[in-house]
């Protein structure tokens, strides 16, 4: 039995039951928990494909709490309920009974054949909010052709836009590597399942909550759809600069890469200043905003040659503080940056088994008096199944014969 957590955060008295799995979904109830809602995640007996990275054994998945778990998994609550069962069910709508929401990220259909779809449990709950996730959203909102295609991150990423501008040059598109296929629309899924629950608490009326993945990612990409409308252009892969300002992108240094935004006048003057180059202001090519875009392969590389002179640190020293300036850092870069320690970006997990803590990313959202945080590790499968059930009103009994009867699953230790 999992220990319990002192109450925190602005969302503290917020409860979702949490259907969701892998990614997208985990991401937005993460975000959530992350801010103090209690979220309970309702997993089948295999559990979670990202405890381990893939399937594992019926006598050991309890057990495994991968580094991606832990990732997304911090600060929830674990409830294993086999929802192919009519008692699964049952005690699903036990725990829905007294939840602002539920999330899910099946496919459309899916909770609906189980016979546990949004018209079911908003019969049990009227006040609930349903936030459901799906590649192509789901035909309550707008019945896409695609709506019972399956889809992850890649598929999101390559028919909402954005891969189709971003690339190394004109004929590469390219996945962005972090899975913002995923995590935009878990974003939304969050903000989404909020709003509702907000009018939810001020009108006693819950609602279905739609978010497709590749709408999620086509909202990120909304400079392709007004560059279309009013320029009449196809938006292509950009490389690592702005398409209208320069320099607004990646130069090269002695050791890596920088980053600038110095298409302003006064900012473009500093930089050439501070690397060697105070004569360029005053090329008729580069004297103004527009006369620096429609030179700005030149400029680059006039400017890449300069920069590449010097190191990292050495810019850091010279630009940073004075224009837009960052250097391109990894991950090993970012865990010795006092930056991110100051601002517990990267913080230290509990990991079973291992007197060595996991780490993970921090919270990014700050606030003063109702702090977020990751106050604890990735629930074990079915860890708090008993008194979640027990909050929900199941007798002892009952739920004895829930696990007797493999409907449900609790962790042993």
């Amino acid at each position: 039995m999992s220990e319990a957590t002192p109450a925190f955060g602005a969302l503290r008295d917020i409860r979702i039951i949490d259907l969701t799995q892998m990614l997208a979904g985990p991401y937005g109830t993460m975000m959530l928990a992350d801010h103090g809602a209690e979220v309970i995640k309702v997993e089948a007996p295999e559990g979670d494909m990202t405890r381990g990275g893939g399937p594992f054994r019926a006598d050991d998945s309890e057990k495994v709490l991968g580094g991606y778990f832990q990732s997304i998994g911090r600060n929830k609550r674990s409830v294993c309920l086999d929802l192919k069962t009519e008692a699964g069910r049952a005690a699903l709508k036990a725990l829905v009974r007294d939840a602002d929401a539920v999330t899910e990220n099946f496919r459309a259909g899916v909770l609906e054949r189980l016979g546990v779809g949004y018209e079911v449990l908003r019969e049990v709950n009227p006040r609930l909010v349903y936030g459901a996730l799906r590649g192509f959203g789901d035909q309550r909102t707008g019945a896409s052709p695609y709506v019972d295609w399956p889809a992850f991150d890649v598929v999101a990423q390559a028919m909402g836009g954005i891969m189709a501008t971003t690339g190394p040059d004109a004929t590469t598109p390219t996945k962005v590597g972090p899975g913002v296929g995923d995590i935009v629309p878990g974003m939304m899924l969050a903000f989404g399942v909020l709003a509702a629950i907000h009018h939810a608490r001020r009108t006693g009326e819950g609602q279905f909550v739609d978010i497709s993945m590749v709408d999620a990612v086509l909202a990120v990409c909304e400079r392709s759809v007004w560059q279309h409308s009013v320029l009449g252009e196809v938006p292509g892969p950009e490389g690592n600069h702005h398409p209208f300002l320069c320099p607004f992108g990646m130069l090269p240094a002695a050791d890596g890469f920088i980053t600038v935004a110095a298409h302003q006048d006064a900012f473009f003057k500093i930089m050439c200043n501070a690397i060697g180059a105070p004569e360029l202001p005053d090329d008729p090519r580069f004297v103004d905003v527009p006369s620096r875009t429609a030179n700005r392969h030149v400029l680059i590389g006039q400017l890449g040659a300069l920069t590449s002179r010097f190191t990292k640190s050495e810019l850091m020293e010279r630009l940073g503080g004075r224009i837009p300036f960052g250097p391109v850092m990894n991950i090993v870069d970012i865990e010795r940056d006092p930056h991110f320690a100051v601002r517990e970006m990267v913080v230290d997990l509990e990991q079973p088994g291992s007197a060595t803590p996991i780490r993970v990313a921090g919270v990014p959202i700050k606030m003063t008096r109702t702090p977020g945080g990751v106050h604890r590790r990735s629930p074990y499968l079915g860890e708090d199944t008993v008194v979640q059930l027990q909050r929900a009103g199941l007798t002892d009994a009952e739920i004895a014969a829930l696990i007797a009867s493999r409907a449900a699953r609790t962790y042993r230790g």
